[in-house]
């Protein structure tokens, strides 16, 4: 059998550890790139190498930039007085592509897995209590989604803020059937969130 050259396999095992790719998957992206101009391949490597330098965690909300404090932070044009809580980065990603929303955002940066019995200390609630005593935030928004982890993490942050910040509103995202969908293929728990937080028409 013939042995993987060293540079190729050290490739084949640094992509294999990225999300999605298994060794096979990492050894055919290897094997893209080996047939991609050099030029290309050398400008991939250097922006891979650069990400480090480039990116930023902002100071207000943990978003990453190429600045901090980030756009969305130095933006003067929106609403301080509402902070909308997301659990990771791509979330705030995903509420600012809809451009229906315009106040501020604030990364979590996780969830509590209480089955995994996962510490409160890796969340982010210093951050969130140094934006809260600023005295701008009237409204906390919790989009933290539907699981249990998410009705874990968004019941610890509003007892926490509840207790230290009682002038601060906490509300969450709506949730129940979606849009489209027909009553007798739901859930329990679904119909049951749906029934909770019905709204008068």
């Amino acid at each position: 059998m013939q042995r993987i050259p060293e540079p190729l396999k050290n490739l084949v095992d640094q992509l294999a550890r990225l999300p999605g790719l298994g060794p096979k998957s990492a050894m055919r992206a290897a094997m893209t790139l080996l047939k991609w101009p050099e030029a290309e391949v050398r400008r991939l490597g250097k922006g891979v190498y650069d990400l480090r330098d480039a990116l930023h965690l902002c100071s207000r909300c943990g978003g990453l930039a190429d600045s901090d404090p980030c756009p969305l932070c130095c933006d003067v044009e929106r609403d301080r007085t509402q902070l909308c809580l997301v659990a990771e980065w791509d979330s705030m990603l995903t509420m600012e592509e809809g451009n229906f929303y315009k106040g501020q955002y604030m990364i979590l940066g996780g969830l509590l897995a209480p089955l995994d019995h996962s510490p409160a200390d890796m969340l982010e609630m210093d951050r969130l209590y140094s934006r809260l005593a600023e005295g701008e935030v009237e409204e906390l928004i919790l989009a933290l989604g539907a699981t249990a982890e998410a009705e874990a993490t968004a019941s610890y942050v509003k007892d926490q803020v509840g207790s230290r910040f009682p002038g601060v509103r906490v509300t969450r995202l709506a949730q129940g059937i979606p849009l489209g969908a027909e009553v007798k293929y739901m859930d329990r728990e679904t119909l049951r969130q749906s029934l909770r937080y019905r709204q008068s028409l």
